[in-house]
């Protein structure tokens, strides 16, 4: 996008005149001490781990290290990223080094090498002073719809992990090695392990039956963790009986909306997106926002949603909800996405937002029509959009009669 000069002098990335999420002048400031890094990098992991998933079941793996000292859970640690610019996302996460090393992914039980030092990351609690030399400079950088953005990346030619500080929780589940894996996982959010910990330690192959043990790419790992604790919730909040009240939550965050529309009724919920143009995932310059959704009613589903991923993470930020009213409920959730909001940057951004949005205080009404009224008052694509592309708004539409 080529801004006039003029534009960010008036603006100097405070007032986003140019239309975009964040600011460009600012994130390449912020990232010119990164492109001029050398072979060696020393610093705080957050702790942070890497595994990819292009040559699976091969893949690269390796820790994530900063060039700073100290205190940099904030680097690798989305529960703590609503509020900020996505220009801070992006420089803290470009900051993460990637060393990395290919690995079967069976070699998750083998406790040696590059292997056993990122599942000591993946349990640590507190940043770990870490050292790494790599064969060449670092390059480039990755964005991802499904995961957080990820900075440069080099061979490792050798590592040093300082003392680490374990978590007990997820200590106790390493070694318990007939624990399945889901049920680490839902014990471990239970006992109040944070979401990203129990996917690092997925990741890292820290959890489940010793001979089932493998290193799970972190993409993969993100929506499992999302998908196991959401589903584990639900089945839980089936037995709470259904709201008897419509209520509507609405959030407004760095060019998004997000609306959802709870009903009464038993468990049923749809996750659905409208991408206007120039957009991350709707290129063109002018036309209709491209609108998608996926859904499912009591049963649950069976295929992978079209839409992706933040299907999961959208799905455990509202049963999370339900679970604190003890109630079950139909579900709808929205997302707009306005011009300038151009960067992938993962499905912590719908499930963090959608968490701080729960916690507000909702609106409520006691009619279908007077909630959808509400709901779509708030958002700019036309009812009638949302209503032909809606499994479960339709269907509430002609159980109450307005269709």
């Amino acid at each position: 996008m080529d801004i006039p000069p003029s534009l960010c002098l008036a603006c100097r990335g405070s007032k986003r005149l140019c239309g975009l999420a964040y600011c460009p002048a600012l994130v390449k400031v912020r990232l010119a001490p990164i492109r001029s890094l050398g072979r060696g990098i020393e610093g705080s992991s957050p702790p942070g781990l890497f595994v990819g998933r292009l040559g699976y079941p091969k893949v690269f793996v390796g820790p994530l290290v900063p060039p700073v000292s100290g205190e940099t859970k904030l680097y690798d640690t989305p529960e703590l990223w609503v509020g900020l610019g996505i220009e801070d996302v992006l420089e803290f996460r470009y900051s993460l080094v990637r060393g990395v090393e290919r690995v079967r992914v069976e070699d998750a039980s083998s406790g040696r090498g590059i292997v056993e030092k990122l599942q000591e990351l993946a349990m640590a609690i507190e940043p770990v002073d870490s050292e790494m030399v790599l064969q060449k400079r670092p390059r480039g950088f990755s964005l991802s719809e499904h995961e957080p953005p990820f900075g440069p990346s080099g061979r490792l030619e050798k590592i040093r992990i300082g003392n680490t500080k374990l978590s007990r929780q997820l200590e106790k589940a390493y070694y318990d090695t007939d624990w399945r894996a889901s049920d680490a996982i839902f014990e471990l959010y239970r006992r109040g392990v944070e979401v990203s910990s129990i996917q690092k330690a997925l990741s890292a192959g820290c959890l489940g039956e010793a001979r089932k043990r493998r290193l799970v790419p972190t993409r993969w790992s993100i929506t499992a963790v999302d998908d196991t604790i959401s589903r584990r919730l639900v089945d839980r909040l089936k037995e709470f009986p259904e709201l008897d009240r419509f209520l509507v939550y609405f959030m407004r965050r760095q060019m998004n909306t997000f609306v959802a529309i709870l009903m009464p009724g038993a468990w049923s919920f749809e996750w659905m997106e409208a991408w206007f143009p120039k957009t991350t995932w709707n290129l063109r310059d002018r036309g209709e926002p491209e609108v998608m959704g996926d859904y499912e009613y009591w049963r649950g589903r069976r295929t992978y949603p079209d839409i992706g991923g933040c299907y999961f993470a959208a799905r455990l930020a509202v049963a999370e909800a339900l679970l604190r009213m003890k109630r079950q409920a139909r579900c709808v959730l929205l997302r707009e996405i306005y011009p300038g909001f151009t960067v992938p940057i993962g499905v912590w951004f719908v499930r963090e937002h959608l968490r701080e949005m729960f916690r507000g205080k909702p609106s409520s009404f006691s009619s279908y029509e007077e909630a959808l009224n509400y709901a779509f008052s708030k958002l700019k694509v036309p009812r009638e959009r949302w209503l032909e592309r809606s499994a479960l708004l339709k269907r509430e539409a002609k159980l109450t009669g307005f269709l």
